[in-house]
C-alpha cells in the first residue's frame, strides 16, 4: 500500500507526463508535494521504483516512467482535482514577467514589464523575483529548456557555478552558469552545441540567479 504522499507524486509524474515523455523537475515535484527539501523527492521516487510504479531509464535526464497507475488512483486524482485547484489558487503569489531570455546567442537587453506570473510561495524565498521565458536550447542538460519560464531573484553577484542572468556589454542579456578564470568571466552553456562566452569582467553585469523553474505541459 502506498503512502499518502506516494500517491501524490505518483499522481503528479503521470498527470505531467501524459504529453511529454520528460518527467518534472525535482524542484517542481518538491513544490507540488509542499516539501521543504529535495531528499523527500529523491525518497518517494525510490520507494515507487521499488514497489514497481516508476521505472528509471537509463542514459537520460529526469528520466522516469509510470509503468502502474491504478484504478484508484485515478478515481483519487479526478475527486481532489478541484480542490487541490482551489487551495493552490489563494496561496499564489505573483512576480513580474520581463520577456524573454537566451539560453543561445544573447539577445537584446530586456526591459518592458510584460505582465505577471503566478506562482506558489514556496518557489521562492527572500528578496526580490522576476520571471522569464526561456528562449533557446543551450541549458537543457540543465533541465530548463525552450519555453520554460525561469523565476530569478534579483541580485548583483553570484558564486562560481551558479545560474545567471548576465547583462553582456549593457545591450544583451543571456541565461547561462557563471564560471571565473584567469581573469575572465565565462558563460557557460548546459548543451554540448554551444561554446562557452569569454567576457571582460567589466563586460558582465549580473541581474539576478536561477531560484527557480517553471513548465507548462500542453
Amino acid at each position: 500500500m502506498l503512502t499518502q504522499k506516494q500517491r501524490e507524486l505518483l499522481i503528479y509524474i503521470h498527470d505531467n507526463m501524459k504529453d511529454s515523455d520528460v518527467a518534472p523537475s525535482f524542484d517542481e515535484m518538491r513544490i507540488a508535494l509542499g516539501l521543504k527539501s529535495k531528499s523527500g523527492i529523491h525518497r518517494l521516487i525510490s520507494a515507487l521504483v521499488e514497489r514497481g510504479y516508476l521505472e528509471r531509464l537509463p542514459h537520460r535526464a529526469r528520466a522516469l516512467q509510470v509503468t502502474r497507475f491504478p484504478k484508484e488512483l485515478e478515481e483519487e486524482r479526478k475527486e481532489h482535482a478541484p480542490i487541490a485547484a482551489a487551495i493552490a489558487a489563494s496561496q499564489m503569489t505573483s512576480v513580474p514577467l520581463y520577456g524573454r531570455i537566451a539560453a543561445g546567442s544573447p539577445i537584446e537587453a530586456i526591459r518592458d514589464e510584460n505582465g505577471h506570473v503566478e506562482i506558489p510561495p514556496t518557489m521562492i524565498g527572500n528578496g526580490e523575483h522576476y520571471a522569464l521565458e526561456v528562449d533557446g536550447e543551450s541549458m537543457i542538460k540543465a533541465g530548463i529548456n525552450d519555453g520554460d519560464t525561469v523565476i530569478i531573484k534579483r541580485c548583483d553577484t553570484a558564486n562560481d557555478g551558479d545560474i545567471i542572468v548576465a547583462l553582456v556589454d549593457g545591450e544583451e542579456v543571456t541565461l547561462k552558469r557563471l564560471k571565473r578564470a584567469k581573469g575572465k568571466i565565462i558563460l557557460v552553456p548546459e548543451n554540448d552545441e554551444f561554446t562557452e562566452q569569454v567576457y571582460e569582467p567589466n563586460q558582465v553585469q549580473i541581474q539576478g540567479k536561477l531560484a527557480s523553474l517553471m513548465r507548462v505541459y500542453h
